[in-house]
């Protein structure tokens, strides 16, 4: 005799088809790709404010969640890279800024060219606002260093120079703290509009949609 086995119940199917989403949701956030959005200018014109990016956590490895222990090496976060990571001062804020030195590199900026190595950098990327150059004693901004960056940090950068909190005034970013590398805009609108308006809805930058990030 075949015994035919007992029929899930409706609600039984859909628990359990939400219980996969969402342990596959959180296993892809936490392993392989997490979105984030631009709050602040400090990344213009790379990155304006109300851009929406997806950033690449599998590109430097695989990590233990919280404590950014590698797992499974991969590569480390290079020169020009745009990286996500836990803000220094306060690991509850994540930043997102330029790498410009990496271990063993020797930073210096002077009149707001930054040197590597005792050699100037090409800084496409770089913006700068203002003409006025600040003495080192006054501010960071302009002239800085030179320093050392040790081992397993990286040095890094806002593009809009003369409007960036990064390295200059806080110092190294620790690797285990980078989350990834951002990669791509999915959307971008205008977050000073209401939002639900009709100004909000026409403030999609269409021509910013699937861009890759350089």
């Amino acid at each position: 005799m075949i015994r035919i086995g007992k029929k899930k119940s409706v609600f039984r199917e859909y628990f359990e088809a939400i219980c996969v989403a969402v342990i596959l949701a959180l296993f892809i956030r936490t392993f392989v790709v997490q979105a984030f959005k631009i709050p602040s200018g400090s990344m213009l014109p790379t990155l304006l404010i109300g851009d929406h990016l997806l950033v690449n956590k599998f590109i430097y490895g695989i990590r233990v969640p919280f404590t950014g222990k590698t797992l499974v090496p991969i590569k480390n976060p290079k020169h020009g890279d745009v990286v996500v990571f836990r803000f220094p001062k306060d690991r509850s804020i994540d930043y997102i800024k330029r790498v410009v030195g990496t271990p063993g590199d020797t930073v210096e900026i002077k009149a707001k060219k930054v040197f590597i190595n005792g050699k100037p950098i090409k800084d496409d990327h770089a913006h700068v606002s203002s003409p006025a150059v600040l003495n080192a004693k006054a501010s960071p901004r302009d002239n800085f260093g030179p320093v050392l960056v040790p081992k397993e940090r990286i040095f890094v950068m806002g593009d809009n120079r003369d409007n960036s909190y990064d390295s200059r005034f806080w110092g190294f970013v620790d690797q285990r703290d980078v989350l990834g590398k951002a990669f791509i805009l999915y959307w971008s609108w205008d977050i000073d509009k209401p939002l639900f308006s009709i100004e909000r809805f026409t403030s999609i930058r269409l021509g910013r949609l699937a861009n890759l990030i350089d």
